[in-house]
C-alpha cells in the first residue's frame, strides 16, 4: 500500500480584503480538491485555514505515488473493427479514440463467448507526487477568481492575485514542494503576525502547521471567531443584560481584519447620545466597523467594542486611539444631523425638483406629488378613517424630503429614518413621523412591514407608484434584470395589503396610473394596467407557492375572481387543506366540473324547465341551488372553509347526474334544458375557482 503524507499549501500575501478572502475560502477546497483526484493521488480531507495574509489548505493523507493502472476495455467484433485487407474500420478508430491509443495498438483476442473481438489495453505506471502537486499549486493560484476586485501584478512577470504574493510556504511532509509563480518560490517558511510574531519562521512538517501559527500570533478564522463571540458575550454579562450589535456581515469582516483578536470596550462622549443613534451606529459599524452597546432597555450607551489585533497588554493605547477615531467620525454625523435641523422640511422638498427620479419619469418632486394624491386613493380604497387618511398624506407630502438632507447623502442606507426625526423636531405629529420612518418598508425579505396605517398607506404608493411608472415607459423587469427591484416592491406591495390594509390592488394600480397621465406621460392605459396586475399577480402565485401551496391549486383559484390578497392565499389555503383531507373526493369533483365546463353552453342560460327533470337531475338542482346560497354568504362573510365544504357537498350529486342522465339527447328540449342545468351548476364556482384545474390530466 502506498505510503502517505500531510500536505499544506500556504499562500501568504499582503493583506487581503475580507469579502475576496471568505469568496477564495469556498473556492480553495474545490479546487484542490479536484486537481487531486484528477492527478489520481488518494488523499482524505481538507481543511482551510485564513487570516488577512494567507490562505492556506491543508491535506491529510496525500499518497506518495499515483495507483499503477492496467486497464483493459473490449471493444467490438474484429470483423466489425477491420475489413477484409485487415485496415482499421471507422468503428475501431472510434473505439482506439475513446481509449486514447492508436487504432494499430489495438489487440485482437478471443473472448470467452468463443468470438474475436478488438481490445485496449493501457499500462499506466506508478507516477510520484511531488511533481503532480507542484503543478497543482501552480494551477490553483492561477484559477482563484476575485469577482468584483482587481488583481494586482508585482515583479517582472504578467502573474496576477488580489494582493501581491509574498511568500509560498509548500510542504509534503518535511519536503518542501518546488512552486514558483510571479518570482516567488516555494519554501518551508512562513511569516507571523507583524506585531506579536515578525518575521520568517521554519514550519518543519505539514502536520505542525496550525500549532507554529498559533505560536506565532496567527489564529485561523475559526478560533478568531469564537474568540471574539467570547469576548462579547462576557461584555454582555458583565454589563447585566447589555445587547452588542453585532449585524453578519460587519462580523464577517471583523473575523477578517485581524490575527490575533482582542475585544476590548470603548466610549465616546455624552454629547453625541443627543444624535439619531441610527447615523451614530451606522458610522460606527460602517466606517470603523465598531459594534454598538446597548443597555438592556434598550437605548444605546456610549460604550462600544472595539477588536484589536496589537498585542493585549496595549490594550489601553489601542482604545485611546480608537476612541480619538469615534470621536471624529461622530461629530461628523453630529455635524450633519445639526446642519439639517436648521433646514425647514418644505425647503428640503423643493430641493427635490433638482433629483432625478427617472429620465421618462421626471424628478422625485413629481414623485412626491403622485405619492401624495395615490395616498388618498389607497386610504379610501383601504377604508382607514379620515385622521389615518390626513397622516398619510401629510407624510406622503415629506416622505421623499430627507433625501437631500446631508445626513442622508452621508448614510444613504438611512434615508426614511432620518425623515422621521426631521418632521418630529419640525413638530409633526409621531404618526406622521412614524410614518415617514417606515415607508421604505419592507426592504427585503423577513423585514418588518410599516407599523402603523398611515405608514403602510405611503409604503404601497411608494412601490406602486415605481412600478406603474417603470411598466407605463415600457421597462419592466426583464430576467435577471431589475434595477428599480419591481418584483421586490411588488412582494412588499402585497404582504401591506395582506397584513395590514386588507384591500385589493387593481384600483390602486388605476389610480397610480391616472397620476401619471395627470402629469403629461403618454401611454396606453388599459394595456400598462393589465401588464402591470398580471405581474403583481405573478408574484401573489409565487407568494402561495412559497407557502406550499400546489401549483394547480394556484392555477384554479388564479382562473376565479378573488384577487384581494387576504383573500386569495386564504382561499388556496382552504382549497389546499380541503384536497389534502380528502383528496379522492377532490378529485372526483374536479373530473366532474371540468366534463360540465366541457359541455356548458353559456348562450343557453341557467333557467330550467323542471318538468323535463329526473330524479338525478332535480337533486343536482336543488344541491346547486343550495351551495350558490352559502358560497355567496360564505364569501360575504371571507370564511372560506365553509365556501369550499359547499363546493365539495356538490360532488356526489354531480357524479350521480354523469351517470343516470345521457345530456346530449336527440330531444332538443331535453338536451338543452340539462346544458342550462350544468349551465347552472357551473355558476356556482364561478368567481371562486376553476375546480377542473385539479382534475388529472
Amino acid at each position: 500500500m502506498t505510503e502517505s503524507r500531510t500536505f499544506l499549501f500556504e499562500i501568504g500575501s499582503e493583506e487581503m480584503p475580507s469579502a475576496p478572502l471568505n469568496n477564495a475560502v469556498k473556492q480553495l477546497p474545490k479546487l484542490v480538491g479536484n486537481a487531486l483526484d484528477a492527478s489520481g493521488l488518494a488523499h482524505g480531507e481538507l481543511r482551510v485555514i485564513s487570516s488577512p495574509r494567507r490562505l492556506a489548505v491543508l491535506v491529510e493523507s496525500v499518497s506518495e505515488a499515483t495507483e499503477a493502472i492496467h486497464e483493459v476495455k473490449r471493444g467490438p467484433a474484429a470483423t466489425i473493427a477491420f475489413d477484409a485487407d485487415g485496415n482499421p474500420t471507422k468503428a475501431a478508430e472510434g473505439f482506439a479514440r475513446k481509449c486514447g491509443v492508436s487504432a494499430q495498438e489495438l489487440i485482437r483476442r478471443e473472448d470467452t463467448d468463443g468470438r474475436e473481438y478488438v481490445f485496449a489495453e493501457k499500462n499506466i505506471p506508478s507516477a510520484p507526487a511531488l511533481p503532480l502537486l507542484s503543478k497543482l499549486c501552480k494551477d490553483t493560484i492561477a484559477h482563484l477568481e476575485w469577482p468584483n476586485y482587481r488583481s494586482q501584478r508585482w515583479g517582472s512577470t504578467r502573474e496576477t492575485f488580489v494582493r501581491p504574493i509574498r511568500w509560498l510556504c509548500v510542504l509534503f511532509g518535511s519536503e518542501v514542494v518546488p512552486v514558483e509563480y510571479a518570482d516567488v518560490t516555494s519554501s518551508n517558511v512562513t511569516r507571523g503576525h507583524r506585531i506579536l510574531g515578525p518575521g520568517d519562521h521554519v514550519v518543519p512538517e505539514a502536520g505542525a502547521y496550525e500549532e507554529v501559527l498559533e505560536s506565532i500570533g496567527v489564529l485561523s478564522e475559526e478560533r478568531r471567531r469564537a474568540v471574539i463571540t467570547e469576548g462579547i458575550r462576557a461584555i454582555e454579562a458583565e454589563r447585566g443584560g447589555a445587547h452588542v450589535d453585532t449585524p453578519k456581515g460587519v462580523m464577517d469582516e471583523v473575523v477578517n481584519l485581524c490575527e490575533y483578536p482582542t475585544v476590548l470596550v470603548g466610549k465616546f462622549d455624552e454629547e453625541f447620545l443627543a444624535v439619531p443613534h441610527e447615523i451614530i451606529c451606522e458610522s460606527m459599524l460602517s466606517n470603523q466597523r465598531y459594534f454598538p452597546i446597548y443597555d438592556a432597555d434598550g437605548a444605546l450607551t456610549r460604550e462600544f467594542v472595539v477588536v484589536g489585533n496589537g498585542r493585549p497588554e496595549c490594550s489601553a493605547t489601542i482604545i485611546d486611539g480608537n476612541e480619538r477615531v469615534v470621536r471624529a467620525r461622530l461629530y461628523d454625523a453630529k455635524f450633519f444631523y445639526d446642519e439639517d435641523l436648521k433646514v425647514p422640511l418644505e425647503t428640503f422638498r423643493e430641493r427635490l425638483a433638482q433629483v432625478a427620479f427617472q429620465e421618462k419619469l421626471g424628478s422625485v418632486l413629481q414623485k412626491s406629488e403622485r405619492i401624495e394624491d395615490l395616498a388618498l386613493a389607497i386610504a379610501s380604497e383601504a377604508r382607514v378613517g379620515a385622521e389615518a387618511a390626513s397622516d398619510a398624506q401629510r407624510a406622503a407630502h415629506f416622505a421623499k424630503a430627507d433625501l437631500v438632507s446631508s445626513a442622508v447623502v452621508e448614510f444613504t442606507s438611512q434615508q426614511g429614518v432620518m425623515g422621521g426625526y426631521y418632521a418630529l423636531a419640525a413638530g409633526e405629529t409621531p404618526e406622521v413621523a412614524a410614518a415617514i420612518r417606515d415607508h421604505y418598508r419592507p426592504r427585503f425579505a423577513g423585514d418588518d412591514l410599516p407599523e402603523g396605517a398611515a405608514g403602510c398607506i405611503v409604503a404601497v404608493a411608494d412601490k406602486l407608484d415605481t412600478i406603474c411608472g417603470m411598466f407605463a415607459i415600457n421597462e419592466p423587469p426583464t430576467g435577471s434584470k431589475d434595477p428599480f427591484a419591481l418584483r421586490r416592491s411588488a412582494i412588499g406591495v402585497l404582504n401591506i395589503l395582506r397584513h395590514r390594509l386588507g384591500c385589493g390592488y387593481e384600483a390602486l394600480v388605476d389610480a397610480a396610473l391616472d397620476a401619471y397621465a395627470e402629469q403629461g406621460l403618454v401611454f396606453d392605459k388599459a394595456e400598462v394596467a393589465c401588464a402591470v396586475c398580471a405581474f403583481i399577480k405573478g408574484r401573489l402565485e409565487q407568494m402561495a407557492r412559497d407557502e406550499g401551496i400546489s401549483a394547480d391549486t394556484v392555477a384554479a383559484v388564479s382562473a376565479g375572481s378573488v384577487s384581494k390578497p387576504v383573500d386569495y392565499l386564504a382561499l388556496a389555503h382552504a382549497l389546499e387543506d380541503a384536497r389534502d383531507d380528502d383528496p379522492t373526493a377532490f378529485e372526483n369533483l374536479a373530473t366532474a366540473y371540468a366534463r360540465a365546463a366541457h359541455l356548458a353552453d353559456a348562450s343557453l342560460g341557467i333557467q330550467v324547465n323542471e318538468e323535463l327533470m329526473g330524479e338525478a337531475e332535480h337533486n343536482l338542482l336543488l344541491a346547486t341551488d343550495a351551495a350558490r346560497d352559502v358560497v355567496e354568504l360564505a364569501l360575504g362573510k371571507k370564511d372560506f372553509t365553509a365556501l369550499i365544504a359547499a363546493l365539495a357537498a356538490l360532488r356526489e350529486p354531480i357524479d350521480q347526474f354523469f351517470e343516470d342522465v345521457m345530456v346530449m339527447d336527440e330531444d332538443q328540449a331535453l338536451r338543452e334544458n340539462r346544458l342550462r342545468l350544468l349551465n347552472r351548476f357551473e355558476a356556482v364556482f364561478a368567481g371562486v375557482a376553476n375546480i377542473g384545474a385539479l382534475a388529472k390530466k
